[in-house]
């Protein structure tokens, strides 16, 4: 009895099994760097800091937003890969199109 022949996987499909993930997860593009450095750019499903107000969370979908970071940690948790935590002394958060930049050292 011959097995039957298994379909093609699509690329995003493959991506999302090889790193364990539901392809219907929303994700945002994370952008964290500095003038002379990038500390992470890629998909992310949530980013953590910490404003005067206190701490918080970005997801995917989330309203404009912009604010000055206190110093503490910056905590990006990736599509792939491990969890990232970036020390932050000064920093400016901005949010807008399921696109999240911080500007490290302004």
């Amino acid at each position: 009895m011959a097995d039957p022949v298994a379909p093609e996987k699509t690329e995003e499909a493959a991506i999302a099994e090889a790193v364990q993930v539901d392809p219907k997860r929303p994700t945002m593009d994370v952008k964290v760097y500095a003038p002379f450095q990038v500390y992470f750019e890629g998909r992310a499903f949530s980013i953590s800091a910490s404003n005067e107000v206190g701490p918080f969370d970005i997801l995917p979908h989330h309203h404009n937003f912009i604010c000055m970071l206190v110093p503490g940690n910056v905590t990006v948790s990736p599509v792939e890969g491990e969890k990232k935590v970036i020390k932050v002394t000064r920093a400016l958060m901005h949010v807008k199109a399921d696109r999240v930049v911080v500007f490290l050292d302004v």
